[in-house]
């Protein structure tokens, strides 16, 4: 993965996941670049300050252009927008009172983005026990009784955040999909004050009985997907949930207790995680942790499970990739992305095409 910042990891890969979401409406390759040269390293407030800029930017465009009835240039300011704000919000400390309205923001803006798009998504709100998990259904063009992906994002992700690449590579191959915000993300955490859980299978279950109850498509062909901690959480959902009928693991997560341990305790999303589990410190995070691993798990799994890893993982190294995969014994693939090819950084932002494979592999199984 190319550093913009070799000093700092964390910095990096977030320009890295902005350039490669750019080429799904998610930014401008210059304008990311621009914004990191003007950055103050380890500075975390010029870190927020350079995307808030182009977030407020690209959203004066949006508005600007749909005043004069100019809809495309709107859409795609506020699809651009909507993702700068999501990464001025990242760093946020939970206590910080701009952490709250910079999300809103960005959701505000990419729901304005998405009533642009020729099939605009819908918001959804799943029950899940005293609340509901927000997210959007990406519908399929021409699919009555169509395939189905409920996909969860990772530790720090958002729903909205799912349209840049995953929504827009199932949709093409017919593939329709709920980006849900789960318990401990997005909305579901921010607005409803879901903490996470180990047993994420609760979540995966309520999508799919919500979305056989709800939407026109094919209670035999839901596939369950989610990426970096959220290999986690659809290994969990696939042991669990036999009803799905694939699963594909974008960043496996074996035992997420080792992937902290290897951390210290004042890391740059230590409180993010704290807040995550509706706890106070990282002696009670840890203790959350033990729980989150799939020894006993995800030798359950028996569907057809698909696993993309990078061998260049800093934060989910690849051994978690060979441990998911040595314990299934269903029908199983793993593509490991070498060290000598881009795309083996976590999650393949450096070169999100090898994960067009994925794509491929579940449009096989949920289509044919």
């Amino acid at each position: 993965m190319w550093h913009f910042f070799p000093e700092n990891y964390m910095w990096s890969y977030q320009i890295v996941r902005m350039i490669s979401q750019s080429y799904f409406g998610g930014g401008e390759v210059n304008e990311i670049l621009d914004a990191a040269s003007r950055m103050k390293l380890g500075d975390y407030e010029s870190f927020h300050h350079e995307w808030m800029r182009l977030g407020n930017k690209s959203l004066t465009t949006a508005n600007d252009a749909m005043d004069k009835g100019f809809k495309e240039t709107a859409r795609s300011g506020y699809l651009r927008s909507a993702n700068y704000f999501r990464t001025a919000e990242f760093f946020l400390q939970p206590d910080d009172e701009r952490k709250l309205p910079t999300y809103l923001k960005g959701v505000e803006s990419f729901r304005k983005g998405g009533e642009l798009l020729a099939s605009p998504p819908k918001a959804v709100n799943i029950p899940f026990e005293h609340a509901v998990l927000p997210g959007y259904y990406f519908e399929a063009p021409g699919q009555s009784k169509g395939p189905l992906i409920v996909m969860f994002g990772g530790l720090d992700s958002t729903a909205e955040e799912l349209y840049y690449g995953p929504a827009q590579l199932l949709n093409e191959r017919g593939i329709s999909l709920i980006a849900l915000d789960g318990p401990g993300q997005g909305g579901a955490l921010r607005i409803h004050h879901i903490h996470s859980r180990h047993d994420y299978n609760t979540a995966g279950t309520a999508a799919y009985e919500w979305a056989v109850e709800n939407l026109d498509v094919d209670p035999g062909r839901i596939g369950v997907m989610a990426v970096s901690m959220g290999g986690y959480m659809a290994a969990r959902c696939a042991a669990f949930e036999p009803r799905f009928k694939a699963c594909a693991i974008w960043g496996a997560v074996y035992d997420y207790n080792d992937v902290w341990a290897k951390r210290p305790d004042n890391h740059p999303l230590a409180k993010i995680l704290q807040h995550i589990f509706g706890v106070e410190d990282m002696p009670a995070a840890r203790a959350k942790l033990e729980h989150y691993n799939l020894r006993g798990v995800a030798e359950k799994i028996q569907m057809p499970t698909y696993i993309v890893h990078g061998e260049d993982d800093r934060q989910n190294t690849v051994d978690n990739a060979y441990n998911v995969y040595n314990d299934l014994t269903c029908p199983r693939w793993l593509k490991i992305i070498p060290t000598s090819s881009t795309g083996s950084s976590h999650c393949q932002v450096d070169n999100i095409t090898v994960t067009y494979e994925m794509y491929d592999w579940l449009k096989d199984q949920l289509l044919k």
